[in-house]
């Protein structure tokens, strides 16, 4: 009976033994617990993620080097084009050569006829190469500036206006230089007029020549006929008794707009003075002249 007994007690041993062998072991990651388990993946996909938006982004770049790199280039001599080349405004060809003149004015009155064209050509906003197109040389570009903007301001009709009788002489001069001093005595003029005068051209002696000597002439001859005068017959001896007048104002403009000088007196005024001046001592000045020895720079 003993050893039936033991006999059963090592058969269940057995058995168990075996029951134990044949179960599963549980797996290590499923006795770390579920939220172990589940923040792996998770965690495995978060790496994936900027991985992968990273490795867009750098796609991306590369991408947009190449274009980046292209369109910059032809922006950039684009701009640089545009620098160079000063904005031109589309005008029919009367209209451009109008401006061309009228800012080539301007601009030699401020730096002279020495000033480059090139200068002149950036100032008109075009290509010194259109400059050349509408006036082929510097000189034919001067001699245009002289008669539009040194000839042009006078005006014909001074010449029939200072010859009226029907109006007192002393009216005649001061209306005269009234007109005179708004339409050619202005700033522009007057630095043009003293840049021609000291460059190797002829504009200055040109204009007085054939302008201001017939003007003086005309005026001495109206004061002589008006105070019952006879006036020397020698043309040159009458000039120099005008330009007594002329030369006063004219003075008085190169003060008043190139030296900047202070001017306290009214131009009105002024004109009057030098106007009464020259008619109260005209018959004094002619007087002067009779001993005068006759020209020698005919």
């Amino acid at each position: 009976m003993k050893a039936q007994s033991t006999a059963l007690k090592e058969n269940a041993a057995a058995r168990r033994a075996a029951a134990a062998k044949a179960e599963p072991k549980p797996d290590a990651k499923a006795a770390a617990g579920p939220s172990s388990g589940a923040a792996k993946p998770a965690a495995g996909r978060a790496a994936k993620v900027p991985a992968s938006r990273a490795s867009a982004k750098a796609g991306a770049t590369a991408a947009a080097k190449p274009a980046t790199r292209s369109a910059s280039k032809p922006a950039t001599k684009s701009a640089t084009k545009s620098a160079a080349r000063p904005d031109r405004v589309r005008m029919s060809p009367q209209d451009r050569r109008r401006q061309i003149l009228e800012q080539a004015a301007d601009f030699f009155s401020e730096y002279g006829l020495t000033a480059q064209t090139r200068g002149l050509a950036a100032a008109c906003g075009i290509s010194q190469r259109l400059l050349y197109r509408y006036f082929p040389t510097k000189e034919a570009l001067l001699e245009e500036v002289y008669r539009a903007a040194i000839v042009g301001p006078f005006k014909a009709v001074w010449f029939a206006e200072l010859s009226d009788r029907g109006m007192p002489l002393e009216k005649r001069l001061i209306r005269f230089y009234d007109d005179y001093f708004s339409t050619v005595f202005t700033n522009r003029w007057l630095r043009l007029f003293m840049y021609s005068s000291l460059a190797d051209v002829g504009m200055a002696p040109n204009y007085t020549s054939s302008m201001i000597l017939q003007l003086l002439e005309i005026v001495v001859a109206e004061a002589g006929r008006e105070q019952g005068i006879t006036v020397p017959a020698d043309t040159d001896l009458q000039h120099e008794i005008g330009w007594a007048l002329h030369g006063a104002l004219s003075h008085y403009a190169i003060r008043r707009h190139l030296y900047n000088f202070p001017q306290k007196v009214d131009q009105a005024t002024i004109v009057g003075i030098h106007v009464a001046q020259f008619l109260g001592g005209f018959r004094a000045a002619v007087a002067a002249c009779s001993g005068a020895p006759q020209s020698v720079n005919r």
